[in-house]
């Protein structure tokens, strides 16, 4: 049985309160401590980032407060406090298994290879791994960054995609390496780099943030699809459950509609940016049949 499979059939069988399971790994140590720490982002808008109060917010954060919850719930436990630890693309995962986080709150790809180090929760969004450039250098397609200098962000799987991409086909591309997706953006600004290879809704989120939002085109081609997930610890089965149940729960009594679009329809802080990415046929997917799979395939 898959771990979401095992969730649907605890939340069939029990409510968010039911007694709670065996408290070891994560939930005795959220127990032990009275407290729950929450890896988040800086600037993932509108998943995980910093308002103007430089408080976490976003769509993946309302998730995992709702997690957080569930967890309260199951180990009776009204007063567990949150403590939040920024992370990045660098070392996301590594603080999940060194135990330094709990939970994983922001923009990260759920694919069969984390899979040997981390798990993840149901499926919260689905995008591609694409490329902004400044129109007038008219990059259309794929080809046409034969021979240029890109830029994607430390950490992540574009930029592991884009080097395997760039060896496979020869295209002779100079790939630079950023540590967040503002400077990655930022040397596409100043001209350092043509193009920054990314998920496209964060590209989204940033040209529209941008300064001249009209000067930038994302490109129609894709290297791959991106599902995102709320990671937790691997084999940690008694927390996934939890976890799972309380997206299994935001999923099938329709919260999670309100939730997206008050973060990707309507006007989000700081500077109210609309988004406005209704919600597309592979999440619906998701939405009518719960998934935490890695693989793509899953999505198409």
């Amino acid at each position: 049985m898959t771990p979401v499979r095992l969730a649907l059939a605890l939340l069939a069988s029990a409510t968010l309160a039911a007694p709670a399971l065996a408290q070891d790994g994560t939930l005795k140590k959220i127990k032990d401590s009275g407290t729950i720490t929450i890896g988040h982002r800086d600037a993932s808008i509108p998943f995980s980032y910093y308002d103007d109060r430089q408080q976490p917010v976003g769509y993946a954060m309302d998730l995992c407060h709702r997690i957080v919850d569930a967890v309260r719930a199951d180990l009776k436990m009204p007063k567990i406090d949150i403590k939040y630890q920024l992370v990045t693309s660098a070392n996301r995962i590594p603080l999940m298994a060194n135990g330094t986080i709990d939970l994983e709150c922001g923009s990260t790809t759920n694919n069969l290879d984390r899979q040997k180090q981390v798990w993840f929760t149901i499926t919260h969004f689905v995008t591609a791994n694409r490329y902004v450039a400044k129109k007038s250098a008219n990059l259309r397609t794929l080809e046409d960054l034969k021979g240029k200098t890109v830029v994607s962000t430390a950490g992540t799987t574009n930029i592991k995609q884009i080097t395997e991409l760039n060896a496979q086909k020869d295209r002779g591309l100079s790939i630079l390496s950023a540590n967040g997706h503002p400077e990655s953006f930022l040397m596409v600004e100043t001209g350092r780099a043509v193009a920054f290879v990314m998920d496209d809704i964060l590209l989204y989120s940033l040209v529209a943030t941008s300064k001249t939002p009209g000067d930038y085109a994302i490109s129609t081609d894709a290297l791959s699809v991106e599902p995102y997930g709320i990671m937790v610890r691997k084999d940690d089965v008694a927390f996934k459950k939890v976890v799972d149940a309380a997206m299994v729960n935001t999923y099938k009594s329709g919260a999670i509609n309100g939730i997206y679009g008050k973060w990707f329809l309507n006007p989000v802080p700081p500077k109210g940016i609309n988004l406005n990415v209704p919600m597309d046929d592979a999440f619906r997917k998701v939405l009518a049949n719960l998934t935490d799979s890695g693989d793509p395939a899953a999505y198409t």
